[in-house]
Order: structure tokens, then sequence, then C-alpha cells
């Protein structure tokens, strides 16, 4: 029997360093990806965010200077990430409604998030008692 990889939920902000920005603290993240180390899940309205997101006026200038495209991070997020379907609103709220599916996601997996945002890390000792663990970065 196959051991099951550690689940991963990547915000947005994220999902731009570790494709977009090449952040050196997303690098493990990037190593951990190639090497297939997590599973990485996800839902439909996060790619949806992505992708509304990289049409951003402050976020277009940088896929430039990167030499990307919008299509590149999509691709690179469907080569990555595992859709899976979108769970039921989690028992906790949180104060930034733009990221409560990703508290939902987590939750209902009981998974790690990774998120600088601090809508989210300030819900870290809530969401540990939900056995999700949330980490700026691995």
């Amino acid at each position: 029997m196959a051991a099951t990889l550690p689940l991963l939920i990547l915000d947005t902000n994220i999902v731009l360093d570790v494709f977009v920005f090449n952040d050196v603290a997303a690098q493990p993240i990037r190593d951990g990806l190639a090497a297939r180390s997590w599973d990485w899940i996800a839902t439909m309205p996060m790619r949806a965010e992505l992708e509304r997101v990289l049409g951003y006026p402050q976020i277009v200038p940088r896929l430039a200077f990167y030499a990307l495209s919008a299509v590149d991070v999509l691709a690179q997020f469907d080569a990555h990430a595992r859709l899976v379907p979108v769970p039921a609103k989690a028992s906790v709220t949180c104060s930034d409604a733009d990221d409560q599916m990703f508290i939902d996601l987590a939750v209902a997996h009981r998974s790690t998030l990774l998120s600088k945002d601090k809508a989210v890390t300030s819900m870290a000792k809530r969401l540990q008692a939900l056995n999700v663990r949330t980490q700026k970065t691995l």
C-alpha cells in the first residue's frame, strides 16, 4: 500500500511566490512540488481567483519582467494542483471573505495551509484545534 502524501493548500499569494516571483522562501515548495512530495489540493474557485489576480495592474508588469504569461502560471497550477470539490463552510470564519475558501478546504481535509495573509495567520490557534496547520512557508 502506497503512503499517502501530506496534503498542502497554497493561498494565491504563495502560488505567486512559487510560480511568478521565484521567492527564495518558496524554494522548498517548488522543490516539493517538483518531487511530488506533497499533494497540493485546490478548488476551481481558487484557480479562478488566481486567474483574476494574474490580470491585476500590479501583477501584469511582474509577469512581463519574468517573461511569463497568465497562461504559463495557470499551466503550472494545473500541472501541480489536484482539484477537489468545494467543501462546506468551516466552523470558523476568516475576517477576509476572500480567504474563507482556503480555510474551508484546509478544515475539510485537515491539511497544512500555506499563507502569509494576516487574516489567515491570525487564526492559527483556532485552526490548530481543527487539525489544520498554518505556515508562511515549508
